[in-house]
């Protein structure tokens, strides 16, 4: 069904031949439930070179394409990307105690 790879061509193309409104975007941000949040395509205010921006209610967000994990066409995954975390820092005055 779509012939793109990288989130901003699959955006494009959704726009292009399909409705925004109909997809759902999967994206790290840092602080919500799982570092993952969701938003509705039909926030996508315009699809730029390096980000892609949503209507906010005071401003304008910017979502950069590779913090973009999933996005969801009519309830089907077209574009889905794996999530490595960097661990997190053990307290160094844990690690003094430790020893």
């Amino acid at each position: 069904m779509f012939r793109s790879k990288y989130p901003r061509d699959i955006f494009n193309e959704i726009k292009w031949r399909f409705d925004l409104a109909k997809c759902r975007i999967y994206h790290i941000y840092r602080g919500a439930p799982g570092n993952i949040k969701v938003v509705d395509g039909g926030m996508i205010k315009s699809i730029d070179t390096s980000f892609l921006v949503l209507q906010g209610i005071l401003e304008d967000v910017y979502i950069p394409y590779h913090r973009i994990t999933r996005i969801e066409y009519n309830n089907q995954i077209i574009f889905d990307r794996t999530i490595r975390f960097l661990p997190q820092k053990v307290n160094e005055k844990n690690e003094k105690n430790s020893i």
